[in-house]
């Protein structure tokens, strides 16, 4: 083989490695929690409170919840895509507004449905009305919290993947399309696969947490 050939069947070599190297940081790339994210989270739960505490304040958001809920996480992102501009932070805010509502309304539903008894007795004991939510309406509704978040969990991770699709660069659901541009349906079902275990993993993580704070009446 000339030399010229050999640099070149090198050269391509290298870069067939590159590019495999490059779709398996894409699979396996795991975002680390930021603090928007982090502040998302307590959005969902302090809201909840709110509604499932206020009856006034449930039939005043009740209405645009019923409007926002049902809307596809494909309609989402352009909206996101041209007023925020980044497609990361776009991706976040889809994941965040698809996601939001089953751990919104069962916190509501959670809060709203502890015992009248408990907070008469807390009513009676003067307990200030931060201890009352900490020490009382928490515990009572942590089952429903957790059933909302475990919800939650699983269509977050459905948008992730759709997300990662739409606006490419990394992630598995950019491995998946890449893929199948690539007509490599190996990878396609080897990742299809990832995606399911992984959210199996996850929903056992939340189940347990779920009956670790479930409790006998």
């Amino acid at each position: 083989m000339a030399p010229n050939d050999t640099a070149a069947a090198t050269t391509m070599s290298a870069g067939a490695a590159r590019r495999a190297k490059n779709h398996r940081a894409d699979l396996f790339d795991v975002k680390t929690p930021t603090p928007y994210e982090i502040m998302r989270r307590r959005a969902k739960s302090h809201t909840g409170f709110l509604i499932g505490m206020s009856p006034l304040f449930r039939r005043a958001l009740d209405p645009f919840i019923q409007v926002l809920k049902p809307i596809s996480p494909l309609a989402w992102m352009p909206i996101a895509l041209y007023t925020i501009k980044d497609s990361s932070i776009s991706g976040i805010f889809v994941i965040f507004i698809c996601s939001v509502w089953p751990m919104l309304l069962n916190t509501a539903y959670g809060v709203a449905s502890v015992r009248r008894e408990w907070l008469n007795v807390a009513r009676t004991l003067e307990v200030n009305p931060v201890r009352k939510a900490l020490l009382v309406i928490l515990p009572a509704a942590a089952p429903t919290i957790l059933t909302g978040m475990r919800i939650s969990m699983g269509i977050a991770w459905l948008v992730i993947v759709a997300a990662e699709m739409l606006v490419g660069g990394t992630g598995i659901g950019y491995f998946v399309w890449n893929e199948w541009n690539n007509l490599n349906l190996t990878n396609v079902i080897f990742a299809i696969l990832v995606i399911g275990l992984v959210g199996m993993i996850l929903d056992f993580i939340i189940g347990g947490l779920q009956r670790l704070v479930t409790y006998a009446e």
